[in-house]
């Protein structure tokens, strides 16, 4: 298999001076600092897990004897899907926003789970199964807007609507481009239907800190006003550079009830 990217572990980012292990651990709080003084920071520490929680998360992510990670199953209809049986999360997102890569660096820790990652947008056509051992199991679902399948729209709506045991959505927005008129669609499929939510801004490597702070707070502004499903503080990622994907584990481990005794501020 693959050896694991460096910062896949967190014991390799420990061994960072602090403020890069700050920054790989918290983006947020990385970014707190560039803020004017006074601004209001409380939704950047709702979910801020000890360093056991974030470890313990880590080793649900890593493959082991009796504990597969696995590939289980792709589906374009509701009746081609596996049990509903475990705790699920699914990653969804217009085409090319990263959430293939972004699964990709999740499960980077077992480099046998083969997550698909094409150089071309909209290539996941599928609902793609992953089963975590016993305990959760996550859904890269198919991209929206450009090249997305021409059934997106049906079997996303079914899926959310019928999968009972789904306990959290990650919708991904590109921090470079910030929300775009698809999100907004998809932020309103997810309030009409009830579905708890969470907004992960991806590829924070690429965005020029000034932008990335206008679109935190704007992003930010805009679930305060115009959600009640959505998670009030937002998760900053880099499948590059491994930033914010150790916090993410945990708060996926937390969501599906895997991390009993997260503390959280």
């Amino acid at each position: 298999g693959r050896v694991p990217p460096a910062l896949a572990a967190l014991s390799q980012v420990l061994r960072l001076e602090r403020s890069r292990r700050t920054g790989i651990m918290f983006p947020l709080q990385k970014l707190e600092r560039y803020l004017a003084p006074g601004t209001d920071t409380a939704r950047f520490h709702i979910f801020e897990p000890e360093l056991d929680a974030l470890q313990r998360a880590e080793g649900l992510f890593r493959s082991g004897q009796g504990h597969p990670i696995d590939y289980v199953s792709s589906a374009v209809r509701m009746d081609h899907a596996p049990p509903p049986d475990l705790p699920e999360v699914c990653f969804i997102g217009r085409s090319n926003v990263g959430k293939s890569s972004l699964i990709r660096a999740l499960f980077s820790l077992s480099p046998e789970v083969e997550v698909r990652v094409s150089k071309t947008p909209g290539h996941t056509k599928k609902m793609n199964f992953f089963k975590v051992g016993k305990y959760f199991t996550l859904v890269d679902m198919p991209g929206y807007g450009y090249r997305a399948p021409q059934d997106f729209v049906e079997m996303v709506e079914a899926y959310l609507q019928e999968r009972r045991n789904l306990k959290r959505t990650f919708l991904l927005v590109d921090g470079v481009v910030g929300l775009q008129k698809t999100d907004h669609i998809a932020v309103e499929m997810l309030e009409e239907f009830g579905i708890p939510y969470v907004m992960v801004l991806t590829k924070i490597d690429r965005a020029p800190r000034g932008l990335l702070l206008k679109n935190v707070l704007g992003i930010q502004e805009f679930v305060k006003e115009n959600t009640q499903g959505c998670f009030p503080q937002l998760f900053l990622v880099s499948s590059v550079e491994f930033s914010g994907v150790h916090l993410l584990r945990c708060f996926v481990a937390h969501v599906t009830g895997n991390l009993s005794a997260v503390e959280t501020s």
